[in-house]
């Protein structure tokens, strides 16, 4: 076998024939640096996920022992059995999640519990090993820790960060996995908008047509599963011009998702200068985003105490097209962990091409730009929060 590839087959240090699955266990993690690091690249020539970082953190899994040893190596190829299950079944979930460094130079997780929560949720939904949160979190802080160079200490810069968890038993039935591996790698990232907002145009498209999600399936989770037939019907939207996908569901053509994005619609109410802000509830089919739990409790603690109400209820294209046809729509735009918050300029529905309260030299509506502000000061410890943790506190 090539050197730096990692045998699906051979098991990391573990106690012979345990009578109990042995736990997840961040104090036995054995790291090997790399002997040949890496030259960073200029800061304006990061794109999202084109640099990696020079390590990987991988720990194993069987049905029989349990969690095996965390090991830190340097960046390396995996090996897989051809028969492995995640190549045949999907047995794969992930996340997404950033490092920070502050004005201070201190590297920040931002409220990584909600990711390795939501880590769990996926792998337990199709039958994959959970795992002690905290122990994870104390795995990605070390690592973290050692590419912490990899941070740039600049505005918008930060450290993407990505735990996978796998499948790797080679049996071509299809039954619940009995081999797993759990791996982590990171790659530096610049900012989204590297010139500032940039309004992006979505066509809806009805789930008669495509649809991401649907009741009692898997679109709360992310797994892998739920983005690739996203792709070729994008691919569509962008032959045509749009930048992404509004995707609705039912009969009633009830907004979902954007894209990869959770979606939500600023609304002037009837009241005298009260607004209303939507987004879809958490019914199943949506994603429950961090930056979408952010906007909500920022909204709550911040726009409710001034007359906003906050939203979290179904809302049909019917109602927006509406409320753009009365003067009553004045923002949209989606929430993510890439571009924290992305302005939406039109949504073009049927025969409807509906604009979403920007004018013509907008790149973005006052609340959009607000969220980014707020989020970014917690992000960065501009603002002292507890969202925003620090890498040398968790042990």
């Amino acid at each position: 076998m090539a050197p730096g590839i990692v045998s699906p087959q051979r098991s990391f240090e573990h106690d012979s024939a345990p009578s109990i699955p042995a736990r997840l266990d961040a104090s036995k993690l054995h790291i090997t640096k790399t002997s040949h690091p890496s030259k960073l690249p200029p800061a304006e020539d990061l794109t999202f996920g084109s640099h990696h970082t020079d390590h990987i953190l991988q720990v194993r899994w069987t049905s029989e022992h349990g969690w095996q040893t965390p090991q830190i190596a340097p960046y390396q190829h995996l090996a897989l059995d051809p028969a492995a299950a995640v190549l045949h079944y999907g047995f794969e979930c992930f996340e997404g999640m950033k490092a920070y460094r502050d004005t201070r130079g201190d590297v920040r997780l931002f409220r990584p519990e909600i990711n390795l929560d939501r880590l769990n949720r996926s792998a337990a939904r199709i039958a994959l090993p959970t795992f002690d949160a905290d122990e994870l979190l104390k795995l990605i802080a070390r690592f973290v820790k050692l590419e912490e160079r990899f941070i740039y200490g600049k505005s918008g810069y930060s450290l993407y960060i990505r735990p996978v968890l796998i499948a790797t038993n080679s049996n071509l039935g299809v039954a619940a996995p009995t081999a797993a591996l759990l791996y982590c790698i990171a790659c530096p990232v610049g900012p989204y908008f590297s010139a500032g907002f940039k309004a992006i145009n979505l066509e809806a498209t009805s789930s008669a047509v495509a649809t991401r999600a649907w009741p009692g399936g898997a679109g709360n989770q992310k797994i892998g599963g739920n983005y690739a037939p996203c792709i070729a019907p994008e691919q569509a939207a962008k032959a045509r011009g749009f930048q992404q996908l509004l995707w609705l569901f039912g009969d009633d053509d009830r907004i979902t998702e954007a894209g990869t994005m959770n979606l939500f619609i600023v609304l002037r109410t009837e009241q005298e200068g009260c607004f209303e802000l939507i987004t879809p509830p958490l019914d199943g089919m949506i994603l429950p985003g961090v930056t979408r739990d952010c906007v909500l409790s920022l909204a709550r603690e911040r726009l409710a105490p001034s007359g906003w109400t906050i939203s979290e209820r179904q809302i049909c294209m019917s109602e927006v097209i509406h409320a753009a046809g009365v003067g009553k729509l004045v923002e949209v735009f989606g929430t993510g962990t890439a571009a924290v918050v992305s302005p939406i300029r039109t949504i073009k529905y049927r025969d409807t091409l509906v604009h979403c309260g920007l004018s013509r030299h907008q790149s973005a509506g006052a609340i959009t730009a607000l969220f980014k502000e707020w989020i970014e000061a917690r992000q960065y410890a501009m603002e002292e929060h507890p969202w925003s943790v620090s890498i040398s506190r968790i042990s």
